[in-house]
């Protein structure tokens, strides 16, 4: 009940009771018992409890005015009046709430009549600001805006300490608004903001400010008013979701804080975006909610399509609170959009941060364990993504740094999720890299960690014998030191696949494999008792790998001088070799030298008749043996085999003296030439391979033999044992006896000229290329591709001293004379490279390009660089200049356009040294786009 209708209770007990009469019978009242005012404001009404009195607002406006017509002066009669336009105002706001008023909406003229009626009747009625506020919310529902604009603006003036000042302040704020006059309606919803008492206008207040200053472009400003009713609604409420899982609002309050946030994301977007944001993360209260606004304003982003805006927000937040729990969701979200977005280069980077943050090791984990568990599945993932691409991409690109990347990320998962069913598989793979990268020493550790160290599953087999491979490989390149460790820890592997996995397919290879390598290392006990593991196997192993056990274990038994279990293991051995095998043949002859070893042993023991018998045994058991020739050829031989090449050598010699008409003689000069050999004795076995020349009837023999020996002559210059001069007249002896065929003709004066230049003859390094071009142009058929290639190399070689003059040429003055003739120089070198490019020889070619290339990089450089003419003013000097650099700009440009086109080449897989140095002077002359690394997607169907 409002407080003026208390004074109105005489008065509607009075109307009722009329109202009453009016129904019922009564008594007509004599003239002295009319009621007067007085006697009406004394008398007492009783009302029947049991009965009711229906109200109707147009009765009781009746009544009203009736009592207005009778009372002309009754105290009673501003209240009256003030009522009427109360009722007035209730009847038209029945109307529109049933939606009975006029088409064009409620009628509330009347009230506004009867308060207007009543400001003039009672200006100074203590109660006008009621009015006031009554007759504005009767304008404004009227569609009178302006008007009712100044009925509040004169409330609030009037009565500045009205119970309706904020409720007043807050309408006119709202009408001024609508009107967009923003500047005053900021001021009146600062009025309300600034009272003493916070009202139920407060809250809206402040988020209409907010709109006033957002309409003013006073961006800044008006984000201190949605922040603070954001502080309001979601500080410190819970809800780790979108803005929908926010608990505990009602229905306008969630529309008011989405609303909120949307302007405040429009809001920042116009100002700096996320670099907006902190400036207003003032406290924990806003902390507590600052991952919303970086949310809200992505989600406004990625509404506008701006992707990358989007993906920076998330990211923003996630550097801003990285330890905040909902910053793993929103950096998800960066990688969610650059994958939906085609950014599958920005996207991989995204999952390198997430991994780095939220990973085992990261800080996050230790300041936020519940937030971390919830990341760890995309962070497995991830780290599986960012490995499988490394190594999808480095098998297609074979670069070292794709390699290790993908290293890293493997290992990264391994260490994280030791224990994960995943892992074993993720290790197999990171084996395969590195044995893909030749990295053979790690991929043995990875896969013996595959094959034993985790529980049975399907690669381990797989594993294991990828460890052996590896090992093999490792040993093609060691160091001699190395080696030998290097061996066995391969054998330990061996052995510890054969007992891990006895029914594998593999595992006689494996054996067969072992013993052999363990009888190269000296320990022929085992090698014979692996060997022996090979010879039981159930199913038994394949001939070929019997074969080899019963190999070793001959050679075993023949080293340790048990010359009657070697004869017997070579027999099987035999038995196994198919006739037209090339090893028959040595086989034999270890057959034989087990014979003719016991012989040796009857012979030391002093068994004469025994070790006849053994000798003569050779000849049955294998008669094709060298064994049968005089005992001294025998003890060359054995001395060959035992690699004795300082006993072989007198020997040999030797027996040269002793037997000149031994059919083996023959054979005496060019194993002579191999003793020499594996001496490293170059010089004497050069000599060995001349006496062969000479004596060899074959012409082609004989020529190979001459070759050979020139050759070793060139090596032993070249391991400072002989001379160059000796080597080059070897190579002359050589093209004086067999000028064809043009091949190796050219070759032996290309030899020649590599000597002369090592010698310092430049002239005759020059007469050699140039013959070696002109015998190439002119060779016709007998051409060949090694003819081509020593053609254009010595073309490449002829350009050289056309450069040098070309260089020689400085551009001083005077300019012009020096311009031309220097510029004529380049041509005669151009020329000079494109005879050798167009032989096609892949490396001449690309060395030719890369020549040419430079050679118009340096001319317009010489250009830029050259004297300038004397007496130039400063304005004239920088023309000069500008000029000069437009003249040499189209060389720099050719330049360039020569370099892209030998890079290219490496799409067709030439990358070679000139190709390099293409692509190192294309990063200087354009490095915006070759001075860096440019990351591609790389796609590979499957991974090993």
């Amino acid at each position: 009940m409002r407080p003026s209708e208390h004074a109105l209770l005489p008065l509607v007990a009075l109307m009722l009771a009329g109202l009453a009469g009016c129904a019922t019978s009564q008594k007509t009242a004599s003239a002295d018992d009319q009621p007067t005012l007085k006697s009406l404001g004394g008398r007492t009404i009783e009302v029947a409890k049991d009965k009711k009195v229906e109200a109707n607002e147009e009765k009781t406006i009746a009544a009203y005015r009736k009592f207005l017509d009778v009372a002309p002066k009754a105290p009673q009669r501003a209240e009256a009046m003030r009522r009427i336009g109360d009722l007035e105002m209730d009847i038209a706001d029945a109307r529109s709430a049933d939606g009975k008023g006029p088409a064009n909406g409620p009628d509330y003229r009347a009230a506004v009549k009867r308060y207007e009626d009543f400001l003039k009747t009672y200006p100074d009625d203590k109660g006008n600001d009621r009015v006031l506020y009554q007759l504005a919310r009767a304008q404004e529902q009227a569609g009178e805006l302006e008007t009712a604009l100044k009925t509040l603006d004169r409330l609030v003036a009037s009565y500045p300490a009205t119970l309706y000042r904020d409720e007043a302040n807050f309408r006119r704020g709202e009408l001024l608004f609508t009107l967009r006059d923003y500047p005053k309606a900021e001021k009146a919803y600062a009025t309300v903001l600034a009272s003493s008492q916070r009202t139920q206008y407060h809250e809206r207040s402040l988020y209409m400010q907010g709109w006033s200053r957002f309409k003013q472009g006073r961006l800044e400003e008006g984000l201190q008013s949605f922040f603070g009713v954001l502080d309001l609604k979601v500080a410190g409420v819970d809800g780790d979701g979108g803005l929908d899982t926010i608990v505990g609002l009602s229905r306008a309050d969630r529309e008011l804080v989405e609303d909120t946030f949307r302007v405040t994301s429009i809001s920042l977007a116009n100002l700096q975006g996320a670099e907006s944001i902190p400036a207003f993360i003032t406290d924990d209260k806003r902390r507590s909610y600052e991952y919303r606004v970086y949310e809200q304003l992505g989600e406004l982003y990625l509404k506008q399509d701006r992707v990358k805006d989007a993906a920076d927000t998330y990211s923003a937040f996630a550097r801003r609170q990285p330890l905040h729990a909902q910053a793993p969701q929103l950096q998800a979200r960066v990688i969610d959009i650059y994958q939906r977005n085609g950014f599958p280069v920005l996207a991989l980077d995204a999952k390198k941060d997430y991994v780095s943050r939220y990973g085992t090791g990261s800080e996050f984990r230790r300041a936020n364990p519940a937030g971390w568990e919830k990341a760890q599945p995309l962070v497995k993932t991830h780290l599986t993504e960012l490995a499988r691409h490394y190594h999808a991409t480095a098998q297609k690109s074979k670069a070292s740094a794709d390699y290790q990347e993908a290293v890293r990320w493997y290992r990264a998962y391994i260490a994280s999720y030791p224990n994960d069913p995943e892992t074993a598989q993720n290790n197999f793979l990171l084996a395969e890299l590195l044995y893909e990268d030749k990295r053979f020493a790690e991929a043995a550790v990875e896969y013996e960690k595959v094959a034993y160290q985790y529980p049975n599953h399907a690669k381990a087999a797989d594993a294991g014998y990828a460890a052996l491979l590896s090992y093999t490989n490792q040993e093609k390149g060691a160091a001699a030191a190395q080696l030998l460790a290097l061996q066995r820890t391969g054998v330990e592997s061996a052995l510890r696949f054969a007992k891990a996995f006895p029914k594998d397919s593999r595992t006689g290879t494996v054996l067969t494999n072992a013993s052999e390598k363990l009888f190269a290392l000296r320990d022929g006990d085992l090698a014979a008792d692996v060997a022996q593991q090979v010879l039981k196997l159930d199913p038994p192993a394949a001939p070929a790998q019997r074969r080899v056990a019963w190999t070793v274990v001959a050679h075993n038994a023949f080293d340790k001088g048990r010359f009657d279990q070697s004869e017997k293991a070579y027999g099987e051995v035999l038995a196994l070799t198919p006739d037209k095998d090339p090893a028959r043949n040595d086989l034999t002859e270890r057959l034989a030298a087990s014979v003719y070893k016991q012989g040796e042993q009857a012979r030391a023991a002093g068994d004469a008749k025994a070790a006849v018998g053994h000798f003569a045994r050779v000849a049955a058991v294998a008669p094709t043996s060298t064994v049968r020739a005089t005992a001294q050829y025998d003890a060359a031989a054995a001395m060959i085999g035992m690699k004795d090449w300082d006993g072989a050598t007198r020997t040999l010699e030797d027996f040269r003296q002793r037997f000149p008409n031994h059919p083996l003689q023959a054979d005496v000069g060019s194993k002579l030439a191999l003793a020499y050999l594996e001496k490293q004795q170059w010089s004497q076995a050069a000599g060995e391979f001349e006496r062969v020349a000479a004596t060899q009837k074959d012409p082609q023999l004989a020529r190979e033999a001459l070759w050979q020996s020139a050759e070793l002559h060139e090596k032993a210059a070249d391991a400072k044992s002989g001379s160059r001069v000796t080597a080059a007249k070897a190579y002359e002896r050589y093209l004086k006896q067999y000028p064809l065929p043009l091949e190796r003709g050219l070759e032996a004066r290309y030899r020649m000229a590599r000597m002369a230049k090592a010698d310092g003859d430049v002239k005759r390094e020059a007469v050699l290329m140039k013959e070696i071009y002109q015998g190439d142009l002119a060779g016709g058929g007998a051409r060949t591709d090694r003819t081509r290639y020593l053609g254009a190399t010595a073309a490449l070689t002829m350009a050289e001293p056309v450069v040098a003059e070309y260089r020689k040429v400085s551009l001083v003055e005077p300019l012009a004379r020096n311009l031309k003739l220097k510029k004529a120089k380049m041509e005669d070198a151009l020329k000079a490279y494109a005879v050798a490019a167009n032989y096609g020889v892949a490396d001449v070619t690309t060395a030719a390009t890369f020549q040419i290339a430079s050679l118009y990089q340096d001319f317009g450089q010489s250009m830029i660089k050259s004297e300038r003419p004397k007496k130039l003013s400063k304005a004239e000097r920088e023309q000069y200049d500008v000029l000069l650099e437009e003249q040499a700009f189209p060389f720099e440009e050719k330049a360039i356009e020569l370099h892209e086109t030998n890079v290219k080449r490496a799409a067709d897989g030439i990358y070679d040294q000139w190709v390099r140095n293409s692509f190192t002077a294309l990063g200087k002359l354009r490095p915006a786009r070759y001075g860096k690394t440019e990351r591609a997607e790389g796609v590979v169907d499957a991974i090993r």
